[in-house]
């Protein structure tokens, strides 16, 4: 009898990569949609890739309310907590942490709650970086970001903050399950379903022209096809039991981005433009308030924990680019 993995979100992008490489491992899995309407589209988007051969299950629950959680957690072996609220400019703060942490809680404690063996969490590489990325050097996970920085865009404290609810949370349980984390650095590769695109919203707008030129930021591109292995390799590993994993991949300038894009794809990467942005261009534009933080940017994340502890060996940036654009333009999007 397989092993029973509960994936949380299972509609969204790296929730259903999850999903589908689970199933393509022999696992049984449970996810979680806000509402039976949901479950065919992940059927749908799953179908692509695997066969779910009747291992694919469904429980209706949100991260913003506990009924349903105590159901969904129910006879399941490991739990991959992915679902998350995301955050903009406009977002408000509270409203963001409380969502956030609140959400992170209501799954872990009824997984612990009901002897879950092991929940792995999706963070984010931002909960354990420098302030500024303007800083000099490398960085691993014993570093937490400071939640209080005033200069901290809202999104970036939420996920920090609820990171530490979740493990202070942990070392009050007294039951089996354990705990993971993983810490993804910008999530690309191919798409599942046009519903579900997360940040490849970026690639897409550089495919159409959308982008008429690139910030001078520099990304460490993780393949979302890599991001699900890394789950599984912690679910699995009794190494991984209480640990933190940097997940950032390779870091990659959107400049280059832009040239492997118009490089790769001949007449497909025609409008992809190759004109960098000026920074001071970059600040003064109120729409590109939260990334203008980024420029420049020194510091750089290692995941070499990764490597040696899980084994895990991400493959390179322009590979998940290049096979992002080719995803977005099969499914009609550029």
């Amino acid at each position: 009898m397989p092993e029973t993995v509960l994936v949380t979100g299972g509609t969204g992008y790296v929730g259903g990569w999850c999903v589908a490489e689970l199933l393509r491992r022999g696992y049984q899995v449970r996810t979680t949609v806000r509402s039976r309407g949901r479950e065919q589209a992940v059927r749908d988007a799953v179908a692509g890739q695997v066969d779910a051969d009747g291992r694919l299950e469904f429980a209706v629950a949100d991260l913003t309310s506990d009924e349903g959680w105590d159901t969904a957690v129910r006879g399941v072996d490991h739990v991959l907590h992915v679902a998350s609220p995301m955050g903009g400019a406009d977002a408000d703060p509270d409203k963001l942490v409380a969502v956030a942490r609140g959400g992170a809680l209501r799954v872990v404690r009824a997984a612990a709650e009901a002897g879950v063996r092991r929940v792995v969490m999706t963070s984010a590489a931002n909960t354990a970086s420098p302030s500024s990325y303007a800083e000099d050097g490398v960085t691993d996970e014993t570093l937490w970001t400071d939640p209080d920085d005033p200069t901290l865009i809202p999104y970036r404290r939420s996920k920090t903050l609820a990171e530490r609810a979740v493990w202070d949370y942990m070392a009050t349980c007294d039951g089996p399950t354990e705990l993971t984390t993983i810490l993804p650095g910008a999530v690309f590769g191919p798409i599942l379903s046009t519903s579900s695109m997360g940040s490849t919203g970026i690639v897409q707008q550089m495919l159409t022209g959308a982008m008429s030129g690139v910030p001078r930021i520099g990304l460490e591109i993780v393949d979302v096809r890599d991001l699900a292995d890394i789950h599984i390799r912690a679910m699995t590993s009794a190494k991984a039991a209480g640990e933190r994993f940097l997940a950032t991949g390779e870091f990659t300038w959107m400049l280059d981005m832009a040239r492997a894009l118009k490089e790769e794809l001949g007449e497909d990467g025609e409008r992809v433009s190759t004109q960098e942005i000026p920074d001071d261009v970059v600040r003064g534009n109120p729409a590109m308030s939260e990334i203008a933080p980024a420029l420049g940017r020194r510091n750089r994340h290692s995941t070499a924990k990764a490597h040696s502890i899980l084994g895990w060996q991400p493959r390179p940036a322009r590979e998940t680019v290049v096979d992002c654009a080719r995803s977005l333009l099969s499914h009609g999007l550029a």
